[in-house]
Order: C-alpha cells, then sequence, then structure tokens
C-alpha cells in the first residue's frame, strides 16, 4: 500500500496509508491530513489512489502546491516523489503492485472530444480477421483488434487507424464489459475494458477511471471541476458501481457501458 510520509523541518511528523480512494489535505479538521498552518488552505489539495496510482490535485489552494520544486494543478505520482504545502512536506512511496495487477496492465488515457455541431455517423466495425487455412497448434489464429474510443488532438483525423489494447486475463467468473461511444466524431466505437484500470475523459478538462475489481466494474472521478454523470445522476467524489446498459457523460462526450453477452 502506497503512503505518504509528513515531514516538516526534516522532522517526521506522521506517516499516513493511502488506504482510502480519497484523501483530502488542508487546515480544517474534517481533511483526512489536517495540517494546522496558516499557509495552509482549508481543503488545500487532494489525493485520489485508484488501485496502484494516485493521483495529486491542487483544490485551488491560495499558495499554490508543489512536486519536486514545481507548482501543479493536476499530477501522476511517482515513487518519492516530494510535495510541498507551505512549510510541511509529504513524500509519496509507492507501494508494491497487487498479485494479479503488474503494473503494464493500464489502459492510457482515451482523449475524449464533444461534437463541434452534430454527432458523427458511426464508424463501420472492422471486419473479423479470416481464420487461417492450416493453423499449427502452436499457433493460434489472431484474435480481431478492438477499436479504442478516443480521439486523437484536433489535427488528427477522426477516423484515426484502430489501437490494439493488450489484452489481459479476465476475473475468473466475471463477464467482460465495453464502453462504446454514443456522441461525437467517434460515436459506434468500442472500448473492451479487459484492463484493471481504464482512464477515459479529456486530461485539463474532466477524467475519470473505470476500474475491474471482483465485484465488477467501478467508476471513478480523478480530474476536473464537473462529475461524471452517469444515468442524468452527477456523481460524488466515491467510486460509483456500474451496470449493464448504464449511460455516462464525461468531457460533453456520452457513451454506454454494457456487459458483452
Amino acid at each position: 500500500m502506497a503512503k505518504l510520509i509528513l515531514t516538516l523541518d526534516n522532522t517526521l511528523v506522521r506517516e499516513v496509508p493511502l488506504d482510502k480512494e480519497r484523501i483530502m489535505i488542508g487546515r480544517k479538521p474534517s481533511n483526512e491530513i489536517q495540517i494546522e498552518n496558516l499557509a495552509v488552505s482549508g481543503e488545500h489539495a487532494c489525493i485520489v489512489t485508484i488501485l496502484n496510482d494516485s493521483f495529486l490535485e491542487d483544490m485551488g489552494s491560495t499558495n499554490g502546491t508543489l512536486v519536486n520544486g514545481q507548482p501543479i494543478k493536476k499530477h501522476i505520482l511517482q515513487n518519492n516523489d516530494v510535495i510541498e504545502i507551505g512549510k510541511y512536506k509529504l513524500k509519496y512511496v509507492a507501494g508494491a503492485p497487487a498479485q494479479g495487477a503488474p503494473a503494464e496492465d493500464f489502459e492510457k488515457t482515451m482523449i475524449l472530444r464533444p461534437s463541434a455541431k452534430a454527432a458523427a455517423k458511426p464508424a463501420a466495425a472492422p471486419a473479423a480477421a479470416p481464420a487461417p487455412a492450416a493453423a499449427k497448434p502452436s499457433m493460434p489464429p489472431p484474435t480481431p483488434k478492438p477499436l479504442v474510443p478516443g480521439l486523437a488532438p484536433a489535427a488528427v483525423p477522426a477516423a484515426a487507424p484502430a489501437v490494439a489494447a493488450a489484452a489481459a486475463k479476465p476475473g475468473e467468473g466475471q463477464p467482460l464489459a465495453a464502453v462504446q461511444i454514443l456522441s461525437g466524431p467517434s460515436a459506434g466505437r468500442e472500448l473492451d475494458l479487459v484492463k484493471n484500470l481504464t482512464t477515459l475523459g479529456k486530461p485539463g478538462v474532466q477524467v475519470a477511471v473505470i476500474t475491474r475489481r471482483p465485484q465488477g466494474y467501478f467508476i471513478t472521478h480523478v480530474e476536473g471541476a464537473k462529475f461524471p454523470v452517469v444515468n442524468g445522476k452527477t456523481l460524488d467524489a466515491q467510486a460509483q458501481p456500474l451496470r449493464d446498459h448504464d449511460v455516462i457523460e464525461l468531457a460533453g462526450v456520452k457513451m454506454e457501458f454494457f456487459i458483452k453477452k
């Protein structure tokens, strides 16, 4: 489990395990990490931890938040990063990867762009790869590559080549799920949620993660002033379980979560 080592003038104050998905840092007593210092805002910063990844966000503090001496608004924490809040320092110590969840078992952020005027027509589904005429036992037939429903920056055409997602072994007894884009230039494209953590959204605007757990799939807000909307209801800071055919609104794009039959 990851943890923070809080120090003041090189003197250890306390160690804080990141055992919650969302931990607030600030001067108010309601914060999980309370720092009683006038240089620290009431709700100064927030750390969201999903599986083995921790995301730091400055909550619009008066004096700002530094990581390794650099001011940040949002930052993905790396092992031994030093967070500076006022005169206090918090050293981030990453935990060991959970068994069955290697560090590379994550999706990259899928960048979404809302439609400028009207939703584009759904992209044609890729043709299934034909089975080889005589496949040897040691050479199994290739599997079709799923389309990534994210968009590259505006300079790249919407009909970008499909990107292959490395497959991970599905959880035992757990059905595979996917998301399908419903609006915008990538409408109709699908992404199989085969990874333990899939990041969706638009960095700097709104980002959420879908985690694959033994209990099912959950969506959690990570970045942005606005929280994701599921079936017309705005989420809070806690992880929300996803159910078949839930409609997610994120970064101006609608997508449907569904269980693959």
